[in-house]
């Protein structure tokens, strides 16, 4: 299934998003834990995101429209990225703002490489996300990396999180389908 859907712009802050009535879906997580992969694969179109294999490209919000009542959210990545530190502090800060001021979010998907499991990173933001009253949606990316014995071990360390991932690779569509009815779900 392929969603209408568009770049509209980037912001490197909330007041620079724009003013529209569109439910906000973000999608946040560490650096090179495939958002913009999983963008693309979530509106089947090539390209709308731009990836890279270096961590911390994204460095903006980059908000994208989606049919005529959604918007997704692409977050730069947080945790190891080859820049300087007032360069993360900086970023780390408009996402933080993002997540806690923008009146159109309504939900935020949590990418967590299937591999390493949620750290003390992802506890918090999901406890920031909880404490506002947003719909937590969990992904545990790369799942086609994953035998069958170490998919059960990678689902058990999400525990800590008390939501179960939905298991997502952007290489092969494993879970696209499920994150995509969950997201328009939320737009109504």
């Amino acid at each position: 299934m392929k969603l209408e859907a568009q770049f509209v712009t980037s912001a490197f802050a909330a007041s620079e998003c724009p003013r529209w009535n569109r439910i906000e879906v973000a999608l946040a997580g560490r650096s090179n834990v495939g958002k913009s992969s999983l963008l693309n694969a979530l509106t089947g179109i090539k390209g709308l995101a731009r990836t890279s294999k270096t961590p911390g490209r994204t460095q903006s919000i980059n908000l994208f429209s989606v049919g005529n009542s959604l918007a997704l959210a692409d977050l730069p990545g947080y945790g190891y990225a080859k820049m300087p530190e007032v360069v993360a502090r900086r970023i780390a800060a408009s996402m933080t703002e993002y997540i806690e001021t923008r009146e159109n979010l309504a939900a935020l998907v949590m990418l967590v490489d299937s591999r390493r499991g949620p750290t003390h990173e992802e506890l918090q933001l999901a406890e920031l996300v909880r404490a506002r009253g947003l719909t937590l949606i969990v992904v545990a990316t790369k799942c086609d990396k994953l035998n069958r014995s170490e998919r059960s071990r990678a689902i058990a360390s999400f525990a800590p999180l008390e939501i179960e991932p939905i298991l997502c690779s952007s290489s092969n569509g494993e879970g696209i389908e499920e994150l995509r009815r969950r997201i328009l779900k939320i737009a109504g």
